[in-house]
């Protein structure tokens, strides 16, 4: 285990990897989104089967290095004032404080801060960026206290100390702990704040131990091979309760959509009987434990990144049956399309409505409501493109 400052502008590890790799970038700042820099098309928002509204959620656009920030009003998709703001690096990762205040893009070169202002209105943060880390994968803990990051060349697991109230770096030293793979696929901070889990593709998904109140979170690593040496794991979850953890792994199960969806109870990191659920597609990228709901939990949506014989994803949803101590999934009994290539979801602070965002497009985002007669069952209800098509939208996140 190694550490080094996490100060703003200090050069750590991951600085020290980027600007050997990528020693011809020049930062040039961050430019505030412009009016009619961009408008939705009035052809590409639909509404469909919900007259309801959301919370704010915001967008990466990868290929045109924005970030896209929406609501949805009264069934009707609607940009956040200021929205799109322009980035000089394409975005990789997005985390949104708990409280709400502050969201962390992690780009080409390095973290940058914004404030979350009224109606979901974004100001970048002075001293930018607040580190040079390049982070694919990133949260903030439930104390608001550290930013988790990771991404590649590394193979570090890294937590910057930042302040709850102001979102900024602090002085403390940045952490780290060495992780077995340097290519990292996703995180997750467990709900109760005490483990941290990492995709690594073919070396599996990582367990760390985790203290937010020790001024060195890390401890104590644990691997979950991938359940065949031909796949990869290559998105993981953890139960908004903190029973389940879920990992989506490659070349899992039988059959012509070999993805599965591998679940683990959280307190033993037992394999429940069952899994690997196939997910119903070759490659699960994204999992969604919908937080928002009068039984957190209690559906578990995955998006599959490709699908043979498709051209386009698609999002299959499970139903979550608890007995005691013992869990299982069924298989909801429709499967939903999306359009190319489905990267992430989120579920918005309203629980009204599930999203997701295709790196390929067609569209780049689509929202679903929560069928009222048939449980767990998406509803077609908005879409739209993101930006001057290709975006290449990489990644959805949902403010509390």
């Amino acid at each position: 285990m190694g550490d080094e400052s996490g100060a703003a502008m200090k050069m750590g590890k991951w600085a020290r990897f980027r600007l050997a790799a990528t020693a011809a970038l020049v930062l040039i700042g961050f430019m505030a989104g412009c009016a009619n820099f961009w408008q939705a098309p009035s052809s590409s928002t639909s509404t469909t089967t919900s007259s309801t509204s959301s919370g704010v959620f915001y967008v990466l656009n990868q290929a045109t290095k924005q970030i896209a920030g929406y609501s949805i009003v009264s069934g009707t998709l609607t940009p956040v004032t200021g929205s799109p703001w322009s980035l000089t690096a394409a975005p990789y990762s997005v985390a949104i404080a708990p409280g709400g205040g502050f969201l962390y893009v992690g780009t080409a070169t390095g973290i940058y801060l914004f404030t979350i202002g009224t109606g979901g209105a974004l100001t970048l943060a002075d001293n930018a960026p607040i580190s040079q880390d390049v982070a694919t994968a990133m949260q903030v803990d439930s104390t608001g206290k550290w930013l988790v990051e990771s991404g590649p060349g590394i193979a570090e697991l890294l937590a910057v100390p930042i302040n709850p109230t102001t979102g900024a770096v602090t002085s403390a030293t940045e952490q780290s702990i060495v992780l077995p793979a340097a290519t990292v696929y996703q995180l997750a901070i467990s709900p109760d704040n005490t483990h941290v889990f990492v995709a690594l593709g073919a070396s599996g998904t990582e367990e760390a131990v985790f203290a937010a109140g020790n001024t060195d979170p890390f401890s104590n690593l644990a691997n979950i091979p991938v359940v065949n040496a031909a796949g990869a794991a290559v998105s993981v979850a953890v139960d908004p309760s903190n029973r389940l953890i879920y990992v989506g792994e490659t070349a899992a199960t039988s059959g012509t959509n070999t993805g599965g969806l591998r679940v683990f109870n959280y307190n033993t990191l037992a394999e429940v009987t069952g899994s690997p659920y196939a997910s119903g597609g070759l490659a699960p990228y994204a999992i969604l434990p919908t937080p928002h709901s009068t039984t957190p939990g209690s559906y578990i949506y995955v998006a599959n990144r490709t699908v043979s014989g498709n051209t386009i994803g698609n999002i299959t949803g499970f139903a979550l049956t608890t007995t005691g101590t013992t869990y299982s999934l069924t298989e909801l009994s429709t499967t939903t399309s999306t359009g190319t290539t489905p990267i992430s979801l989120a579920q918005d602070s309203s629980g009204n409505y599930l999203l997701v965002v295709d790196s390929g497009g067609d569209p780049d985002l689509l929202g679903f409501s929560f069928d009222s007669t048939t449980a767990g069952k998406l509803d077609a209800a908005v879409s739209s493109s993101t930006g001057t098509d290709p975006v290449e939208a990489s990644a959805v996140a949902a403010a509390p």
